[in-house]
């Protein structure tokens, strides 16, 4: 291990990667439970076959990030692409075909179709080195905010899971009501975000006090305080079904693409038409989630040269790329790189050792899913919470003096959080840069390739939103 993965020359140790990777499993074990839920649409074939489908392939991705690119990066199917997958390509599906009858279980097979061309093209442009150029024309001061970003993002998750965060219908978001405790109606509510903040004072004090696996310790100690409180209980009727997901799995998702679905309608062209918009919105949402993700959670590791290139940055896109297209064929939307991973991360995991761990961890959730799943969200909550406020930091080597270079920074710090997307953040970000520049007449300052990107956003926006 210390030969492979080279833990001295990274200051590390294997009890810090071990931990670390625990630390980032445990954190984004809810996608076991989530993709699920979101790609079953109220179908238990489909949802028991997305289950083990979200093992196997979050498994193949972090493998490929431990033993291909030795990074401590967790991968698994992408929150955001799951929703676009279930609610926009599926229907859209029923469009192109003009079958109204198609089932669900035909609608989702025919959507994994898409998810493998583009894993295919995301294999093609990565290694062609095209990912790699897009991720050197992003200029400085944008890459720099992505960490930032991130972490306000990934924090502003966290406040939402606990449910510290609210909507509130007069200003989008507010507080959670505390002095409402008492209230029968609420009172689990109120309760999971107090034992949020405690989780979060928790880590934040054994952090401080340099306590090895702060962040883990605070997340079972969430767990416990939740279950004691009543913040979290088991569910009614919780049982164990390991046989009949499996069954569902092999039956419905294992190798189910359905390709004649797809194009077999009556309108071929009109179908060719609609499928290369859909692939390449999955291609974009992924492409730049994942940069940015790679780019701000290594930022943290210290993996970044001193222009804020990622070394080795290939083959991490690689693997990303790899694991959609074996997400396809297993039956779950596009894989794409963590920014939970960023938890491991906080607790000084900085090689692929940790990534091994968290997947070991994936295949073992394979016959523990239905326990992982029991961890209530207030407490891995503070786990995020806790990563956005270390993430912040890197914002003070920002460029604050060049208005040119501080503007599409701040909008790219801001704009994550405000619209929930990591490409929003850094399209509002390359698009203002290429404009303050030319306006300002320092266009030289700018690459082609980022007036390619930042012109193909705004094309994006226009079309499709």
């Amino acid at each position: 291990m210390e030969k492979f993965f080279k833990l001295k020359e990274h200051g590390t140790t294997a009890r810090i990667e071990i931990v670390a990777g625990i630390t980032t499993f445990v954190t984004m074990a809810y996608i076991l439970v989530v993709n699920p839920q979101i790609l079953g649409g109220g179908d238990p074939a489909i949802a028991n076959g997305v289950f083990f489908a979200t093992c196997i392939s979050s498994f193949i991705g972090t493998i490929l990030m431990a033993l291909l690119a030795r990074m401590p990066f967790a991968q698994a199917p992408g929150m955001g692409l799951n929703a676009f997958f279930a609610f926009t390509v599926m229907p859209s599906i029923v469009a192109m075909t003009g079958n109204a009858e198609m089932t669900p279980v035909e609608q989702y097979q025919a959507a994994l179709a898409l998810v493998f061309l583009s894993g295919l093209l995301f294999i093609v442009i990565t290694v062609i080195g095209l990912r790699e150029a897009i991720v050197r024309a992003i200029p400085k001061n944008v890459k720099i905010a992505i960490s930032g970003g991130i972490g306000l993002f990934i924090a502003y998750l966290g406040l939402q899971n606990a449910g510290i965060v609210v909507a509130n219908p007069s200003t989008q978001v507010g507080l959670v009501n505390f002095s409402t405790l008492l209230n029968p109606d609420t009172r689990v509510a109120v309760t999971g975000a107090i034992v949020a903040i405690v989780g979060l004072v928790v880590i934040a004090a054994l952090y401080t006090l340099k306590v090895k696996g702060s962040i883990l310790i605070g997340i079972v100690v969430s767990t416990l305080i939740a279950y004691l409180s009543g913040a979290a209980s088991l569910p009614d009727g919780f049982s164990y079904h390991l046989g009949q997901q499996a069954s569902d799995f092999v039956s419905t998702s294992f190798f189910k693409l359905d390709f004649g679905a797809l194009f077999g309608g009556k309108n071929l062209w009109g179908a060719i038409a609609t499928a290369l918009v859909l692939i390449l919105s999955f291609s974009i949402v992924d492409m730049f989630d994942t940069i940015g993700t790679l780019l701000g959670t290594a930022d943290k590791a210290g993996l970044l040269d001193k222009d804020g290139n990622m070394p080795g940055m290939k083959k991490a896109l690689l693997c990303d790329s790899i694991a959609t297209t074996a997400g396809a064929l297993l039956g779950t939307s596009t894989v794409t790189t963590y920014v939970e991973s960023s938890a491991g991360i906080g607790e000084g995991g900085k090689t692929g050792m940790t990534s091994l761990t968290t997947a070991v961890l994936f295949l073992v959730a394979l016959v523990l899913g239905p326990f992982i799943g029991l961890i209530p969200s207030c407490a891995t909550a503070p786990a995020l919470i806790f990563v956005g406020a270390l993430m912040i930091g890197g914002l003070k080597n920002m460029e604050f003096d060049d208005m040119s270079e501080a503007v599409p920074g701040f909008l790219t710090v801001a704009m994550m959080p405000l619209t929930y997307s990591i490409a929003n953040g850094i399209a509002f970000g390359l698009i203002s840069h290429c404009l303050i520049k030319l306006c300002t007449g320092k266009i030289k300052e700018t690459s082609i390739i980022t007036w390619i990107l930042a012109a193909f956003f705004i094309l994006k926006f226009c079309l499709a939103g």
